[in-house]
């Protein structure tokens, strides 16, 4: 059972938490993060690419010239996709370009990011995480506190509106609720950092019912 340290928003390690095996010490299935990371960036294409076949070109209804005799070569419409303006052939048309995996396939994805962080040392544990009102200095204080340099993910247990409107304006920090962490988002940043009630919030919906029922 993976054990990491617990820290205040000053920086100051203030305990520790045992973090659940089966949803944060488990085994890293690259090809299912792979294919989770393609779910989503699928299902953001808004796919409107459109192109005009031969029956939706104006125009190219007469033949240019006769069949034979002029030395050039035959030709029926000037809407052939070979002249310039013409029809194009098997071209992108609007279409949804999502797919959906099975749920335990989506399920063990999301295991497979957060084990990853926690083996990289990229997860870090607050006690918690409010702010009095929404601003963008309070938010850097805290990150520099966390040695947090880089990209981040900041994840609370609920809408933590203060923290979100304190974090928008940072590049390359984002702020999700626990309800909304994905696989993409994850391993797009460098720091996972995530308050000790959103940790249980996402151990509780990652684990199956018949488990819930053994670790209660």
């Amino acid at each position: 059972m993976p054990r990491v340290a617990v820290y205040n928003t000053l920086g100051q390690q203030v305990g520790e938490i045992d973090l659940d095996d089966r949803v944060f010490g488990g085994e890293v299935n690259e090809a299912v993060l792979h294919q989770a990371v393609i779910m989503q960036l699928a299902s953001r294409r808004r796919g409107t690419a459109s192109t005009k076949g031969w029956a939706e070109v104006s125009g190219g209804g007469r033949k240019p010239w006769r069949q034979k005799g002029t030395g050039r070569a035959r030709a029926g419409s000037i809407r052939s996709p070979l002249w310039r303006g013409g029809a194009v052939i098997f071209g992108p048309k609007p279409r949804d370009y999502s797919f959906k995996l099975p749920k335990k396939v989506r399920r063990l994805a999301l295991k497979s990011a957060l084990t990853a962080k926690v083996r990289d040392g990229e997860l870090i544990v607050l006690e918690d995480l409010t702010l009095t009102k929404p601003r963008t200095k309070d938010m850097v204080a805290v990150l520099k506190a966390l040695n947090v340099n880089n990209k981040a993910l900041i994840v609370t247990a609920g809408n933590e509106q203060n923290v979100a409107l304190s974090a928008r304006n940072l590049p390359g920090v984002t702020w999700l609720p626990a309800a909304g962490l994905n696989v993409y988002d994850i391993l797009a940043h460098d720091k996972l950092v995530i308050t000790k009630e959103a940790v249980s919030r996402v151990e509780e919906a990652l684990l199956p019912e018949d488990q819930k029922a053994v670790a209660q």
